[in-house]
């Protein structure tokens, strides 16, 4: 006898990038810093929801919650290359906290690292990573691209064309794209729709 077609609608998206900002780390008041408990398991339970639908995650985390490169050089007189790799660092300390908060979700998890850091994680490899995502593993990139002058948001557009992913998301503490820091400059506009040539003209960053 046949067996009867699923009722359960299949998922768009058979594997998913969610980039997730530091900020959307630290909590939701305006200019918290650090790592909210209540965020991180806010976070890996709603991936534990996308999971259950039969869609695999992976993730790209920021660091700017703990210490953002571009800025440190021009508060502190850092190298700019330095200062980088001192945000490369807090990325790591991101993954740890999002890896420790989905493992307590009831889901395997796998830190991979741009760069070597063998006593708390992987280096990433791309065969190794599509490996674990297709144990069911969920996978989080830290340390960026690996490189300075390169933000975590090229690491997230990097890993999610290196892993075949359907859609890339970011979570971040803003809805969308304005033209500037909405929480420093309330004359920013938001803008709901953008091409490229738009992002160059408007020097949007």
């Amino acid at each position: 006898m046949a067996t009867p077609p699923s009722s359960s609608p299949q998922p768009l998206y058979r594997r998913v990038l969610l980039k997730i900002s530091g900020q959307a780390l630290a909590g939701e008041e305006p200019g918290s810093q650090g790592i909210s408990q209540e965020m991180l398991e806010k976070m890996a339970g709603e991936i534990h929801q996308v999971r259950n639908l039969g869609i695999e995650v992976c993730i790209v985390v920021g660091g700017g919650n703990i210490y953002r490169g571009i800025a440190g050089a021009k508060a502190h007189g850092i190298d700019r290359a330095t200062s980088d790799y001192m945000g490369m660092m807090a990325t790591i300390i991101n993954a740890l906290a999002l890896q420790n908060a989905i493992e307590h979700a009831g889901m395997p998890c796998r830190v991979m690292c741009a760069f070597p850091i063998e006593a708390i994680g992987e280096t990433y490899i791309r065969r190794r990573a599509l490996s674990h995502m297709e144990k069911g593993h969920v996978v989080i990139f830290a340390g960026g691209t690996g490189n300075p002058f390169f933000t975590t948001d090229t690491a997230a557009a990097l890993r999610a064309s290196e892993m075949g992913c359907g859609l890339l998301l970011k979570a971040t503490k803003v809805d969308g794209v304005y033209s500037a820091d909405p929480f420093k400059d309330h004359t920013a506009q938001f803008h709901p729709t953008l091409s490229y040539d738009d992002i160059l003209t408007r020097t949007l960053r």
